[in-house]
């Protein structure tokens, strides 16, 4: 059976974050099939054009991690009905220069997080937007929107809601089977 290797951006950038849990989790939880990796955002230097004729090492990094990887989890909170500027600027960095997409046909999936009982619906299409126009095949089915966060997680960060345990390892599973998918 390969292995898939699956690149996972958190797009907060808070210590504690909700959204970096549920990332964990799902790691926890992935079928054998999949490996996933938390790839850390928040050092890239917002996207300039202007910076690609002296090309910052980390969009060099990180273009690189993703163009490796097989698939792609955008884990979101929702800021202001959308999703946050460090999903949007990963997006534009590995997207340019104009030509050089390396998201083109990544199997994706995005899962939003939220502490409203919404659970990010905004964030979640907005990432849909994007990917289809940079060529990234979401997966439908099953849509994730986790709401009330904080009331399914204890204070070690541990997931203690056998319910949304059991919904998490049903969409990583998924997710697999998607990548599969794709990939074939």
């Amino acid at each position: 059976m390969k292995k898939y290797t699956v690149a996972v951006l958190v797009g907060s950038l808070r210590k504690e974050s909700y959204n970096k849990k549920v990332a964990k989790s799902l790691i926890e939880l992935a079928p054998e099939n999949v490996s996933l990796e938390i790839i850390e955002l928040g050092n890239l230097p917002l996207y300039n054009e202007d910076l690609e004729s002296n090309t910052p090492e980390t969009w060099t990094q990180f273009r690189k991690k993703i163009e490796s990887s097989d698939a792609v989890l955008f884990v979101t909170p929702e800021y202001n009905r959308s999703t946050t500027a460090i999903i949007k600027n990963a997006l534009d960095v590995a997207s340019r220069p104009w030509g050089k997409n390396v998201w083109n046909n990544k199997p994706g999936a995005v899962i939003s997080v939220s502490m409203s009982a919404m659970g990010g619906f905004g964030a979640n299409h907005h990432i849909r937007q994007s990917a289809t126009f940079l060529n990234i095949p979401m997966m439908q089915q099953p849509e994730a929107y986790i709401g009330s966060v904080q009331t399914l997680y204890n204070d070690e960060g541990l997931l203690i809601n056998k319910e949304s345990e059991k919904f998490l390892k049903n969409f990583i599973e998924a997710f697999g089977k998607w990548i599969e998918r794709i990939s074939a």
